[in-house]
């Protein structure tokens, strides 16, 4: 099938619920940008806010801006919105940030701790740099974080425990990860494409960092804001079949200039 066009894939986003109306309820994205303002570090994503973003109200602009959410204070509960525009948008920076990659040869690490829903958006991001000639980053071994293991799985560092793929917003496993390049005298990613705290610490530790976010999870929409992360792609991070990203990931490679890796159907 052929790449989807951007209006095709604005249109698939919304009927996906990837962004449009998405699942997330208003009043649990109002709930995690108030804590985030209350300097509940949970909600910082590997982060240092400091006091900068002590106002809920401020948080909501940004989030209103970048991601597309409700602007309007008063709307408290309900239906909230991702932008399906911005989403796009925000591809085509990734997918300019990719091309920087490939030019460049780049090391390039990637990890997600929503494995649920987007571990094929980075393992086919990781085919395709692989392919192009990057080096895909294989993360030191026996490595621990949260009383977990970290782990790489189909290129991507994911957090395992008991057997299960974890989803995590802590920053601790790209910490870990990143403390085990320094220990054996790796040097650090060129580029880190991730989500959560993974992406969060890494934009935090002064790395290039790319990234997708939910509209719940407004500290790397900030981070962005703030230079500290090059894009922050907005994103319902788990909707009902993984399968449904993969136009969107399509769309991404394309837009690098990169080859589609096999298993990836970019009309799914």
């Amino acid at each position: 099938m052929p790449i989807p066009s951007r209006a095709a894939l604005v249109d698939h986003l919304v009927r996906s619920r990837i962004a449009g109306d998405v699942a997330t309820p208003r009043d649990n994205n109002l709930s995690h940008y108030r804590k985030l303002a209350n300097g509940d570090r949970h909600f910082w994503l590997g982060l240092e806010l400091g006091d900068r973003w002590t106002d809920e109200q401020d948080v909501l602009a940004v989030m209103a801006e970048r991601c597309g959410v409700v602007d309007d204070p008063g709307h408290r509960a309900g239906q909230d919105t991702i932008d399906p525009e911005l989403t796009v948008s925000a591809l085509e920076r990734m997918a300019a940030r990719l091309r920087k990659a490939v030019a460049g040869r780049e090391r390039v690490l990637l990890a997600t701790g929503h494995p649920g829903g987007l571990l094929d958006v980075h393992r086919h991001t990781a085919a395709a740099l692989r392919a192009a000639g990057c080096e895909v980053l294989r993360v030191p071994g026996g490595l621990t974080a949260d009383e977990a293991m970290v782990v790489q799985f189909a290129d991507v560092a994911v957090l395992e425990r008991g057997a299960t793929l974890w989803h995590t917003h802590s920053p601790a496993p790209m910490a870990a990860i990143l403390d085990g390049f320094e220990r054996q005298g790796t040097p650090p990613p060129d580029l880190v494409v991730a989500d959560h705290g993974w992406a969060g610490c890494a934009g935090q530790r002064g790395l290039d960092s790319v990234g997708y976010a939910d509209c719940n999870d407004p500290a790397l929409f900030i981070g962005e804001a703030e230079g500290r992360l090059q894009v922050t792609v907005p994103l319902d991070d788990h909707v009902t079949d993984p399968r449904f990203y993969d136009p969107m990931t399509a769309y991404l490679l394309d837009a690098a200039g990169l080859d589609l890796p096999a298993g990836l159907d970019p009309g799914a």
